[in-house]
């Protein structure tokens, strides 16, 4: 038995340019009833269960950070994951950023993973792939990550930031309206307006110099009348477009505005993943090169499980167009020089930024960090060495 998705969609009204993801990878080329429960073979090769018992959560830049997280831990719930990734991280911040091996891992360890070489800028294909799966959750975590990149490739960052966003949302209000959608956002939507914020310089660290700041900026803080590169702008829109909707078609969506999300599986690159490629720096006796403000701005750090387990908790609870900070907490923050001084303290290797937890408190008391700064510190560290062959028994 065949069955073809594409012919089930009406896409009257669609401008269509040429795709970039190939046709063989949406194609169902066979399909079989085993025990109750529905398996489908696509030409990938890639058999994926499509039983009513296991809720199904799709997962874009399933190779990166945080898709690759949340593909480990929705699995663990029980869930079955769609992973769309098409490895776009080796076009923008070349060999290194490459998540291949994430990829493999992915098939290897998930037993109800089934992958998707889906580039998010082309329409039809996504809108086929939300038609046939209609996910119990999407978690849109895909993006070209990097601010500096930005700049030497606007059209590539505005499409996959701002198009692609558009193309998953007008899909799931489509197919699956009730699903909740969570949205990796980014704090460069602020642009540079904290930079007006008076600071107070320490030894080792700059801080908000304003009491009602002591939690770091809240959401409400303006993302308006600013710079914000060009990065940050195509973020910005594509937040916008995620709150938009959810308020004007009821749909229940979540921007989250990361700060330093990190974690061992982090592909940790100079221009993106500032811990990671920090460690990755020390363990390989590299210069790492300080821009500006004598090393002591503030980084707040997050780790990747505890970004999932926060998704998990809104996917339970979904509210209507929801905003959240997240990274952290002041707990977890540090700056360059700081960053150093774990990092040789941990490795025994000389080396040659905060956010307002209260509201999403207040939402999902049940969620916490649970991994500080040491904890993530050493599992990046570890996870370094193991790739490179340097762990000890």
């Amino acid at each position: 038995m065949h069955v073809t998705a594409s012919k089930s969609i009406s896409t009257s009204g669609l401008w269509c340019r040429r795709s970039r993801t190939s046709t063989k990878d949406l194609q169902e080329i066979s399909l079989s009833f085993a025990s109750g429960h529905r398996f489908v073979k696509y030409s990938t090769g890639i058999w994926g269960s499509d039983s009513v018992s296991f809720p199904l959560a799709l997962i874009t830049g399933s190779c990166g950070l945080i898709g690759s997280e949340v593909c480990v831990y929705f699995h663990r719930l029980g869930f079955r994951t769609a992973g769309i990734d098409n490895n776009q991280r080796a076009f923008f911040l070349g060999p290194e950023g490459d998540t291949t091996w994430v990829r493999r891992r992915l098939r290897a360890e998930l037993d109800r993973y089934s992958h998707y070489s889906i580039d998010i800028r082309d329409r039809q294909p996504i809108l086929e792939l939300v038609f046939q799966l209609k996910p119990a959750v999407i978690i849109h975590t895909a993006a070209q990550p990097s601010h500096d990149r930005a700049a030497s490739i606007p059209f590539d960052d505005f499409e996959v930031n701002a198009v692609g966003t558009l193309n998953l949302l007008e899909a799931a209000r489509r197919f699956c309206p009730d699903s909740p959608f969570i949205h990796m956002s980014t704090n460069k939507v602020y642009g540079d307006l904290p930079n007006q914020v008076r600071l107070r310089e320490l030894e080792t660290r700059w801080e908000f110099d304003d009491a009602d700041l002591a939690h770091g900026i809240p959401e409400s803080f303006s993302i308006d009348q600013s710079k914000h590169s060009l990065f940050g702008a195509s973020k910005a829109a594509s937040d916008l477009l995620v709150q938009e909707y959810g308020r004007y078609f009821g749909m229940p969506t979540c921007c989250l505005r990361g700060g330093c999300l990190t974690g061992p599986n982090h592909a940790g690159v100079e221009l993106h993943g500032f811990l990671s490629y920090l460690i990755k720096c020390n363990l390989k006796g590299r210069e790492y090169k300080i821009y500006g403000y004598k090393g002591k701005q503030v980084r707040d750090n997050v780790h990747a499980e505890d970004v999932a387990r926060f998704i998990y908790e809104f996917y339970k609870a979904p509210r209507v167009a929801e905003v959240y900070n997240l990274g952290g907490g002041k707990d977890n923050s540090c700056s360059i020089v700081e960053a150093f001084r774990l990092v040789e303290a941990i490795t025994g290797r000389r080396m040659r930024s905060h956010y307002d937890l209260r509201k999403m408190k207040s939402h999902y008391p049940s969620w916490t960090i649970t991994k500080d700064l040491p904890q993530i510190f050493t599992e990046i560290a570890t996870a370094w060495m193991e790739r490179s062959g340097e762990a000890t028994a």
